[in-house]
C-alpha cells in the first residue's frame, strides 16, 4: 500500500471535490484522477460517488479511509518515537485551536516553540471544539486546545490547564452597574433574575458554551430575550459596550474590558475547564508535551490576576 496513496484519497475526501484536492496536493487533476483509477481497478470498486460540485465516498471509500487515517496516524507515532529517540528533534504536529482564543495562543507559543523545535513541521488549524473533538479521534489532529464542560468532553484524553469563570457582564449605562465592585477588587455577585427584562447577546446553539449558559437560565427561570447571536465572545462584548443588551462570558474575553462594562460573578461561580486534549491511549512526542507547557504557561499568565 502506497501511503502517498492514501493522502491523495484523504485529501479528495476532506475537499469532496478532486479538482480541489489537486490543487492543495499540488499536482495535476488527470494525475490524481488517474491515481485513484487505478486504486479502484486494484480494488474491483469505486471509492466515491462523482459529481460536478461534491465527490462523497461509497461504503467501500468509507471503509478505506478509515483504515487510511490509522495508517498514517501510525506512521506519524512512530516516526515521533524514533525522533525523541534519536533527537533528531524532526516530525510533524497538528494543532487544533478555538477560533475565538487561537490567535492569542498561537503568537505566544509559536516563537518559544521554535525555538525548541525549529524543523517541526507545525499545522496550525483554527476550528471549532466539536470537530476537533472528531478530528481527534479520527487521528487527523495530534492536540488541541478547547474550552468545555465535564458533560461535554468524549472518550479522547483530557488534561486540565485551568478553569475559566463565566461572568454576567452588563453596560456601565444599566442603573444595576452601580452594583459592581471597581476594577481591581473581587467580583460582586448578581442574581441573573435581576437581568430578566434585559435583551442579551448570547454565543450561538452549535458553542459548546451554549450548553452552560442555557442552564443558567433556566436555573434562574426565564427565557431571556435574545437580542443577537454569535460564534464569537468578542461580538458580545462588543455590543455590552455599545448599551446594547448584557451577556454571559467567560473571564478571558471580559478581563480588558472591566473600565468599559460591569462585571459580576453568578452564585455558584459557574465555570468551565481550559484543557488540552490528544486521542486516548496515543503516545505524546516530546513536541507535543513541549507545545502544551507552553499552552499551560500561556493561560498562567493570563489569568495570574483573577480575582
Amino acid at each position: 500500500m502506497n501511503l502517498r496513496q492514501l493522502e491523495y484519497i484523504l485529501k479528495i475526501a476532506e475537499e469532496n471535490n478532486i479538482t480541489k484536492a489537486a490543487e492543495k496536493l499540488f499536482i495535476t487533476q488527470p494525475a490524481l484522477n488517474q491515481q485513484l483509477l487505478n486504486l479502484e481497478k486494484e480494488l474491483g470498486t469505486q471509492l466515491f460517488h462523482r459529481s460536478r460540485t461534491n465527490w462523497h465516498p461509497t461504503k467501500a471509500g468509507v471503509v478505506y479511509i478509515e483504515n487510511a487515517r490509522k495508517i498514517l496516524q501510525l506512521k506519524r507515532e512512530a516516526y515521533n518515537q524514533i525522533s525523541d529517540i534519536a533527537d533528531t528533534k524532526k516530525g510533524y504536529l497538528s494543532v487544533g485551536f478555538t477560533p475565538a482564543r487561537g490567535a492569542a495562543m498561537f503568537t505566544y507559543i509559536y516563537p518559544l516553540f521554535h525555538m525548541h523545535y525549529p524543523d517541526i513541521s507545525l499545522v496550525p488549524k483554527d476550528i471549532s471544539v466539536k470537530k476537533q473533538q472528531l478530528m481527534i479521534n479520527s487521528g487527523e489532529l495530534d492536540i488541541g486546545f478547547m474550552t468545555l464542560t465535564d458533560k461535554q468532553k468524549t472518550t479522547n484524553t483530557y488534561i486540565s490547564i485551568c478553569p475559566e469563570e463565566f461572568l454576567i457582564a452588563i453596560p456601565r449605562s444599566n442603573p444595576l452597574a452601580k452594583l459592581a465592585n471597581p476594577p481591581g477588587k473581587p467580583f460582586a455577585t448578581l442574581d441573573l433574575k435581576m437581568l430578566k427584562d434585559e435583551p442579551f447577546a448570547l454565543m450561538y446553539k452549535e458553542s459548546t458554551a451554549f450548553e452552560l449558559v442555557d442552564s443558567l437560565f433556566h436555573k434562574a427561570g426565564f427565557e431571556p430575550k435574545v437580542l443577537f447571536e454569535t460564534s464569537n465572545p468578542t461580538t458580545i462584548v462588543t455590543m455590552i459596550k455599545s448599551h446594547l443588551c448584557c451577556g454571559l462570558i467567560p473571564y478571558y474575553f471580559a478581563k480588558n474590558c472591566f473600565e468599559d462594562i460591569a462585571c459580576f460573578s453568578l452564585p455558584g461561580n459557574p465555570s468551565w475547564d481550559i484543557v488540552a486534549s490528544h486521542k486516548k491511549n496515543t503516545r505524546l512526542s516530546n513536541a507535543a508535551k513541549l507545545f502544551i507547557d507552553l499552552a499551560f504557561e500561556f493561560w498562567n499568565n493570563e489569568f495570574a490576576n483573577v480575582r
